[in-house]
């Protein structure tokens, strides 16, 4: 179980609150309203329907408690979890009005971010063995970021950069725009804060000599054969830390990890992991 703590409130209350408000519309649950008694009260479970890493539970409780503080949810596999298809992972008892106007949007966090955490899991099982870390991206949903980020956690994998501000990452359009390699890095080079960490994206191995000699933190290698990258390892092996990225899926990222890179970006993390389905049910069995 890869646990983590969790984020803090006051990054993660206003997600949930937007998506509660989305949810909401001006009424509330008009059909919950109509059908069920505001007295009633009752117990559901989540159950997991496949097999996989759960993540996305610090969103669904918080849901439930803005919701109605009134529910108790109960936490049986938290987040960075790996579960069997069947398994329940949580229960919630209380008004069952408010349990109902909460559910869509609780669901929504666990199936989305179990699905991030799932897939990166699947990511880090294919390179087990390598020294090559699985990173996600920037390439997040808008607003979910925090949250994608640490599903990648409980994954397995690592969340590279958080926002612009964390790091100065050169890639091939700042080049562009910079009038190439050699000036672009001259200029980070010299005119960067001692404290911040350099990048800098090569798609050639001539690239790569070039950046070598100033020596970054890190030489991006974007969209690279296998050549090209055992090329560019074995020429800076303990000099930069030495990133993959471009396209990578899980067909190839076994062979990428096996070329002796350090790390491998993978946008598909955040932007096309599948949803894992989780249901809430009014059974235990």
């Amino acid at each position: 179980m890869n646990t983590y703590p969790p984020l803090p409130r006051i990054v993660l209350e206003p997600i949930v609150r937007r998506a509660l408000e989305e949810d909401f519309g001006n009424a509330g649950d008009v059909t919950a309203n109509l059908l069920i008694p505001a007295t009633a009260t009752g117990k559901l479970y989540f159950r997991a329907r496949e097999t996989g890493v759960i993540s996305g539970m610090q969103a669904a409780v918080l849901t439930y408690e803005l919701v109605d503080p009134a529910i108790k949810l109960t936490v049986i596999h938290g987040d960075g979890s790996t579960v069997r298809k069947g398994t329940i992972i949580a229960s919630v008892e209380g008004p069952v009005r408010s349990m109902l106007m909460a559910e869509r949007v609780a669901l929504n966090f666990l199936g989305r971010m179990s699905g991030v955490a799932t897939l990166t899991s699947k990511f880090v099982k294919k390179t087990e063995g390598r020294k090559a870390r699985i990173a996600a991206t920037r390439k997040t949903t808008p607003g979910l970021r925090a949250l994608e980020k640490r599903a990648v956690l409980h994954g397995g994998g690592f969340t590279h950069r958080q926002s612009l501000s964390d790091a100065i990452m050169v890639k091939d359009n700042h080049i562009a725009l910079a009038g190439g390699v050699e000036k672009a890095v001259k200029a980070i080079m010299k005119n960067a804060d001692h404290m911040c960490h350099v990048s800098i994206e090569v798609d050639t191995v001539e690239q790569f000599k070039k950046v070598l000699r100033h020596r970054p933190n890190v030489i991006l290698l974007d969209n690279m054969a296998l050549k090209d990258l055992k090329a560019c390892v074995k020429l800076g092996k303990g000099k930069v830390t030495l990133e993959a990225s471009g396209g990578i899926n899980l067909r190839t990222v076994a062979d990428i990890a096996a070329t002796g890179v350090d790390v491998i970006s993978i946008g598909a993390l955040t932007h096309s992991s599948p949803n894992f389905d989780i249901g809430l049910d009014a059974n235990e069995k």
